[in-house]
């Protein structure tokens, strides 16, 4: 049997992700043996505690399977102290994964106060993002870690890498002629990846104000999706092989041309519409304090400064309150060097691939002639709709972790590259080389970036 405990169990992050996530897991597994239980500051019991567990059960559509974690138990515990947690752990004896759906701060305050509790051998430690503050703290965070268990019993939760599409994008990758010996910086112009949301704060001010788009989004996430992108082939999907191969990957990007005031950009949304809700100022949102100069949509540009992709831009952008949800993957092919007099039509590149992260779906957009006019460049599309993955993001996570498989977490070092990537233009923002623009929530953001072209057009 494996006990998983949830700590931070009365919070958002439980309810909405975890649990639904336990939940199909338990639906899919019938032979699964869990333990499930919950810590958290607020003073619940265990009644409340399972009408919690009920709920988000029920709101995954596997109300069915609730009886199998019916005896589960909630403790209202301070986990930064070692007396709270020592008493968590004390009648653990088999299988343990302790999972922090807590803010960093007290997820790695906790951590310290373990090196005075005695865990189980096969303890299993979870983290969410962001791991540190910076990569100074990333790598004491690392370092308290490793006092702990071994590497191989950390997950640094990353759930983009359970997203069905980024994992599919491997496939596309790797197993198709047409695409393998173009993946590189001889056919590929630019690549973008773009996680664009209409949701809002959404009450999120505690985490969010402190962190922004750069370390909610670019930091972690999308950085993690640039990896997958630009890693050489690794000789196996193994752990050791397909982790060095990320590894690799981030350690050879940087901000394009080590310029952050001109590779980044930086935005934050004033008051709006979007649909039927009228939205504040992010500055009026309850909990925000106006001077942090938080950021809503972060921009970087970076480069992977290899063989195979140096010259490429790989833009990383996200943002809230936008006019319309968009999270995709685009790239962009190089145009031909030549088209034959008779072809009318300027095509402005060769082609473009996109990825959608959910629902999953990919697109080839090709420059063709035919129809009409025979001798007329258009563009048209080639659609492959997948339809929504076989299991949520955190299913695949969690589901990992009780296989303890560290596969699709993040690595120690990988997690400190990834800070030390945005490292300058965290410093850049800072100094206030580059101004904190201004979008109305519902719009496209600031009207003077650049957005990408309708799909199906020739420009």
């Amino acid at each position: 049997m494996t006990t998983l405990l949830l700590l931070g169990a009365s919070g958002d992050l439980t309810s909405r992700l975890l649990l639904p996530a336990v939940a199909q897991l338990l639906q899919r597994d019938p032979d699964l043996d869990l333990d499930l239980r919950g810590a958290g500051s607020d003073p619940w019991d265990d009644e409340r505690w399972r009408r919690a567990v009920a709920d988000a059960f029920a709101s995954a559509g596997a109300a069915d399977v609730a009886r199998r974690v019916s005896g589960t138990r909630y403790t209202t515990a301070d986990i930064t102290r070692v007396d709270d947690l020592a008493g968590l752990v004390a009648d653990v004896d088999d299988e343990l994964v302790l999972y922090f759906a807590v803010p960093p701060a007290v997820a790695a305050s906790a951590c310290e106060a373990l090196a005075d509790v005695t865990l189980p051998d096969k303890t299993i430690l979870a983290l969410e993002k962001p791991f540190g503050s910076d990569e100074a703290e990333a790598r004491s965070l690392n370092a308290t870690l490793a006092r702990l268990v071994p590497e191989n019993q950390v997950f640094r939760v990353d759930h983009f890498l359970g997203r069905s599409t980024l994992l599919g994008v491997l496939g596309v990758r790797f197993a198709n002629r047409i695409v393998e010996p173009l993946w590189s910086a001889d056919h590929i112009e630019s690549v973008l990846i773009r996680f664009d949301e209409s949701l809002a704060l959404e009450n999120r001010a505690r985490y969010y104000d402190r962190a922004g788009a750069m370390v909610d989004m670019l930091q972690s996430h999308l950085l993690q999706v640039l990896a997958v992108l630009a890693m050489e082939s690794p000789a196996t999907l193994g752990e050791r092989d397909l982790r060095d191969a990320k590894a690799a990957a981030l350690r050879a990007t940087h901000i394009w041309n080590d310029d952050p005031a001109h590779a980044s950009r930086r935005a934050r949304y004033t008051a709006g519409r979007i649909g039927e809700r009228e939205l504040p100022s992010y500055v009026d949102e309850p909990g925000v304090d106006p001077d942090r100069e938080t950021e809503t949509l972060a921009e970087i540009v970076c480069e992977v400064r290899t063989a195979r992709w140096r010259g490429v831009p790989f833009t990383l952008r996200s943002g809230k309150a936008l006019g319309e949800d968009c999270t995709e993957i685009v790239v962009r092919f190089s145009p031909v060097r030549h088209i034959p007099d008779g072809l009318t039509g300027e095509p402005s590149d060769g082609g473009v691939l996109r990825f959608s992260l959910g629902p999953d779906a990919m697109w080839l957009e090709m420059n063709v002639n035919g129809r009409d006019d025979p001798f007329a460049l258009r563009r048209e599309t080639l659609s492959l709709e997948l339809g929504e993955g076989g299991v949520r993001a955190y299913t695949e996570v969690l589901g990992e972790i009780l296989e303890r498989d560290v596969t699709l977490s993040v690595r120690a070092d990988s997690a400190e590259e990834c800070w030390r990537i945005v490292e300058p233009v965290r410093a850049a923002w800072r100094r206030g080389d580059v101004p904190l623009e201004q979008y109305p929530a519902g719009s496209h953001g600031p009207g003077q970036w650049p957005t990408e072209a309708p799909r199906g057009e020739i420009s």
